[in-house]
């Protein structure tokens, strides 16, 4: 880490979050750190006026706002990094709490060069006592928690509610996939991709978060984009057989229309792009956090 401690641009997509956006930047900029941090706020077409305390806001300062016209939630993390100013990257939702030091013992990890993605304990504002460690997937490919343990270990999936990482790194891999538009998928794929990419992804089960769990979201969410989403990562990431059983999940439409539609939109050139990249095979990664599917 040098002499410096380093710099982190905190990443925050905002789409109709109410009272949620200012809780969260007042609670980051309240919390104690040894660390110089700006919030990059993207505020992806919200028609709730919830960022317009930032008129008067006292940390405006510290504050970057980009409004864009709904470009989705990968993508706004996308401009978000774009447009930040440090070396390091976090990606957070704008419904959270933070706690003292929280970004300081994360982004160590990433700058002593022990990880290049890490994520902390995340708990619910609602029920502080109740935290997940850390993703891993289920034989239908649904996010699973995982148990607390006692010291840093590696994670197949990071959570997208809290992702510290480097701009190299996030830069390397070509930052969250941007043909996802709308809402789904979007940390599993960055996940999937540090790993084939022979990146390393870890969670600090001593760092916690919390974070607002809602039982619905604050804008349109359908199943013909989540379905999109998943077709559409089997294909940049997945075998011949676990594109199969992917098209399998959807229940909701037609596989093959939304197949038709992913393959229009050029996935394979990026598939044959991605697999010259691979240090990982999507079987070994697999095996590795023993992910039947």
């Amino acid at each position: 880490m040098g002499n410096m401690p380093p710099k982190v641009s905190i990443i925050f997509p905002v789409r109709n979050e109410g009272k949620n956006v200012k809780m969260t930047l007042d609670s980051l900029f309240s919390v104690k750190s040894n660390i110089e941090m700006e919030a990059v706020l993207v505020d992806d077409a919200s028609t709730d006026q919830c960022c317009n305390f930032l008129t008067n806001y006292q940390f405006r300062d510290k504050v970057t706002y980009i409004r864009t016209n709904g470009v989705g939630p990968a993508n706004a993390r996308n401009l978000g990094a774009e447009n930040a100013q440090h070396h390091y990257l976090a990606f957070c939702d704008a419904h959270m709490t933070f706690e003292n030091f929280w970004i300081d013992r994360l982004v160590y990890h990433i700058a002593k060069g022990t990880s290049d993605a890490v994520c902390p304990a995340i708990g619910s504002i609602g029920a502080p006592a109740i935290k997940g460690y850390g993703q891993s997937l289920t034989p239908s490919l649904k996010i699973k928690w995982h148990q607390k343990r006692k010291t840093v270990f590696e994670t197949a999936v990071l959570p997208g509610a809290c992702i510290i990482t480097s701009k190299r790194v996030f830069n390397d891999i070509g930052g969250f996939e941007t043909g996802f538009s709308t809402w789904g998928h979007e940390d599993v794929e960055l996940s999937l991709k540090l790993w084939l990419f022979g990146y390393r992804c870890h969670c600090d089960p001593q760092v916690s978060v919390l974070h607002l769990f809602r039982t619905s979201h604050p804008y349109n969410v359908n199943y013909e984009g989540i379905y999109y989403n998943l077709i559409r990562m089997a294909y940049l990431h997945f075998d011949d057989k676990r594109i199969k059983k992917a098209k399998s999940l959807v229940v909701h439409g037609s596989a093959t229309t939304i197949e038709k539609k992913v393959i229009k939109d050029g996935v394979l050139r990026k598939r044959a792009q991605y697999l010259k990249r691979r240090k990982m095979d999507i079987e070994d990664l697999f095996k590795k956090f023993n992910i039947y599917f």
